[in-house]
């Protein structure tokens, strides 16, 4: 595998996203054995002293805003920049590729229909990027 990894999952909205990315990592246990400090960025959902820990054990470093009772957390100054990115390919995959129409009428279907436009839009960053288009994240060039 490479150096760089992605991990992504369809999960039911009511279970807790902590537990979701538990499941996701006890799958696949080489993907941190593999990349010592790894880090892993998230919201403030993921705050909890017994989530936390369990990721120290695991290895990753967690990187999420601090509540206003807490004190700064290391390189929190960096999650600006990165949470307006993940908010823009969001609203791409939202506006351009019509993620929540997906049409799927099952937990196979949706799935399937999701992959392909995440995929979709990974494939046009890598292009765009790759031949110095303007807007990495414009899909004007795939638009028929």
């Amino acid at each position: 595998m490479g150096s760089g990894a992605i991990l992504w999952a369809l999960a039911n909205p009511k279970l807790d996203e902590r537990e979701v990315l538990q499941v996701m990592l006890d799958v696949d246990e080489d993907l941190v054995a593999d990349r010592p400090g790894l880090l892993i960025i998230a919201d403030k959902g993921f705050a909890s002293k017994e989530f936390e820990n369990d990721l120290v054990m695991r290895g990753p470093e967690l990187l999420r805003p601090s509540f206003k009772r807490e004190k700064k957390r290391k390189g929190e100054g960096l999650l600006k920049s990165v949470r307006q990115l993940i908010e823009s390919v969001n609203d791409t995959l939202k506006g351009q590729l019509d993620l929540e129409q997906h049409g799927g009428r099952t937990f196979e279907g949706i799935a399937v229909r999701v992959a392909q436009r995440i995929l979709a839009m990974a494939a046009a960053i890598w292009r765009n990027h790759k031949t110095g288009a303007p807007s990495t994240r414009s899909l004007v060039a795939f638009d028929h």
